[in-house]
């Protein structure tokens, strides 16, 4: 089936989206302006980013002394995706958004991951200035905000250094008070940062007039030094060019420098960047006479001290969206197999009596889609991304009813959307690279070679599994924090969701077993989490917090397309069988794997964690 088809069936029968309308918010919405949406962004990724999608593999961004050069391809991609309006899409019409729900928007983002997942569409861009939106000031939204919603500008999230990586509490960037008037900056308190930043996603480039940078550091305390740990973490609007209260460029660039680029097994269409702020390769001048105009200019987001938590806003929103571009990595793979797999001819069908296999070489050889283990990995693709959709796009939905929903409601999502922010990251980047791989494996020897896209896929997705957060930093914060927040209260949430699930697919025959496998694996799950919690050590806890991911992640799955295939009711239909066989591939190839994932977590097993490193 179609992406758009698929969509189709998930937004308007499954998640009933139309049903948004009835909110004032979206009121002036029907499904005619959502197609339009979706028609627009499914043209525009055909058009500009489809046929572009090896160019910026091959061609990869290079710094000339001056400047980054990107392919011409890229700068229309961008100008394209702007004029869309699809960077302020869900925002209100007084800044000139289209008030979409955010289901439809990521829906619509689909098709752009799918047609060339590196040319970027925009995610950081809008997840700065969303973070602004909700933090900033009034003028720091006017100013930067809304720029970067035009398309004017682009942003960015500035968080590792190279001597820390994921470790936020050992940030090293300095911020200090420019001068004595520091707080009378209209834009802001306004510090001069130094320090350097690793794995900067567009962190340099033409595309733009500007790039505004997020930048976590440290403002020093009374005794000069930094405050320990990521409670003395500030955040900071550092913009590549200095530019007014206006909006407008002031013709000074700040001490922001490109330090080098970053060569990676995929994405390379997207620049990656270390970047040095503050080492005085660019002078400016402030109201500050005592200053030298070395230090990047930064303005303080906020209060100080508190610019982790600002910067989860945006780092959850990227952590749905880098799931939501691993699922289409992964879908687009399946496709191309699929495509493959109908038109290889090779091999002829097995007959023959009992315990003989006869392959009569006389016959016409048949397409490998005949044979039973291409279906095998094409059915397992096919419940790996669909089932990622699925799941993205609840996710996306619990956004909408975050924002839109009673108070009782909004609260709920906001709950059940932290429980399942880790696997909405985790589980598509996992599973949906391994579909690549299936992907490659039928293609066989060609799989691996430039003639078909699906070796470029896998090397796109591999990023996946460690962009925004590894598995396992997710698998520490699901196990460690998520399923204990408010003693729980989340995680009964979602299990009260699979049970009603469950219990209306009891009265569907042909889902009946697949509910009572689902109750059980739930069950296999909760007692799971008492045990690896029951001796109250951590270290014990957590020593399988990525099986206990992988555990959680397959339950949310199977439960996904038991609500999936309970929608699929009516006249019979190819899609319809292909979702139903998905569904039960799932819960016979896949669920039973939680069993000895979920044994060593309960067992609190610690072979990996004690063994001394003098054994490896």
């Amino acid at each position: 089936m179609s992406l758009r088809s698929t969509l189709d069936f998930l937004l308007y029968e499954w998640l009933d989206v139309n049903q948004l309308q009835q909110r004032e918010r979206f009121a002036d919405h029907s499904q005619e302006t959502f197609d339009a949406v979706l028609d627009t962004c499914e043209r525009i990724a055909r058009e500009k980013y489809a046929p572009f999608n090896r160019l910026v593999d091959t061609e990869e961004p290079r710094f000339d002394g001056e400047k980054v050069i990107l392919p011409q391809a890229t700068h229309d991609a961008q100008k394209a995706y702007a004029a869309s309006g699809m960077l302020s899409a869900a925002q209100d019409y007084e800044i000139g958004g289209m008030q979409l729900p955010y289901t439809v928007e990521a829906a619509a983002n689909t098709f752009f991951a799918m047609a060339s997942v590196s040319m970027g569409s925009g995610l950081l861009t809008v997840g700065n200035a969303n973070l602004l939106m909700a933090h900033g000031s009034e003028l720091q939204k006017k100013v930067f905000a809304l720029n970067e919603f035009s398309g004017r500008w682009s942003g960015t999230m500035c968080l590792s250094e190279p001597q820390a990586g994921s470790s936020l509490s050992d940030v090293m960037t300095r911020a200090t008070p420019d001068g004595a008037a520091y707080e009378q900056d209209p834009l802001g308190a306004r510090y001069r940062l130094k320090g350097n930043k690793m794995w900067i996603s567009a962190g340099e480039h033409e595309l733009t007039e500007n790039i505004i940078h997020l930048v976590l550091a440290k403002i020093p305390g009374p005794d000069g030094k930094l405050i320990p740990g990521v409670k003395g973490i500030s955040l900071f609007i550092v913009p590549k060019k200095m530019v007014n209260t206006d909006g407008q460029l002031t013709g000074v660039r700040n001490d922001v420098a490109l330090a080098g680029l970053n060569h990676k097994c995929g994405w390379r269409g997207t620049t990656n960047t270390l970047l040095n702020f503050g080492e005085g390769k660019f002078k400016v001048a402030t109201d500050n006479t005592e200053s030298d105009g070395s230090g990047a200019v930064g303005y303080l987001v906020g209060q100080p001290g508190r610019g982790l938590g600002y910067m989860f806003h945006m780092m959850n929103e990227a952590r749905i969206g880098v799931g939501l571009a691993a699922t289409m990595l992964g879908m687009a793979g399946y496709e191309a197999s699929l495509d493959y797999a109908k038109n290889r001819p090779q091999g002829r069908p097995v007959a023959g009596g009992t315990q003989k296999v006869v392959k009569d070489a006389a016959q016409a050889q048949v397409r490998i889609i005949e044979h039973a283990d291409i279906k095998r990995m094409l059915l397992a693709q096919k419940s790996y991304c669909e089932g990622a959709l699925a799941l993205e796009l609840y996710c996306a939905k619990l956004v909408d009813e975050q924002h839109t929903g009673t108070p009782e409601s909004a609260d709920e999502a906001r709950l059940l959307l932290e429980v399942l922010t880790p696997i909405a990251k985790s589980w598509p980047s996992e599973w949906c690279l391994e579909a690549n791989s299936l992907a490659i494996q039928i293609h066989g020897g060609y799989g691996y070679t430039r003639d078909f896209p699906v070796e470029q896929y896998w090397r796109d997705n591999r990023l996946n599994m460690i962009h925004e957060g590894t598995h396992g930093i997710q698998g520490m914060d699901l196990l460690g924090r998520k399923v204990l927040m408010e003693e729980g209260r989340g995680v009964k949430l979602l299990a009260a969701r699979m049970m009603a699930t469950a219990q209306k697919a009891q009265g569907m025959p042909d889902l009946a077993d697949d509910a009572k496998a689902l109750m059980a694996a739930l069950q296999k799950v909760t007692q799971a989490t008492q045990m690896a919690w029951s001796t109250g050590q951590p270290q014990e806890a957590l020593a399988n917090a990525v099986p206990y991911l992988q555990a959680f992640g397959h339950l949310v799955l199977a439960w996904v397309w038991l609500d999936v295939s309970a929608s699929c009711r009516g006249e019979a239909s190819p899609a319809q069988t292909g979702r139903q066989a998905a569904a039960k591939y799932f819960y016979r190839y896949e669920l039973p794997k939680i069993d000895a994932w979920l044994n060593v977590v309960g067992q609190r097993d610690m072979t990996c964690a004690n063994l001394s490193e003098e054994a490896f």
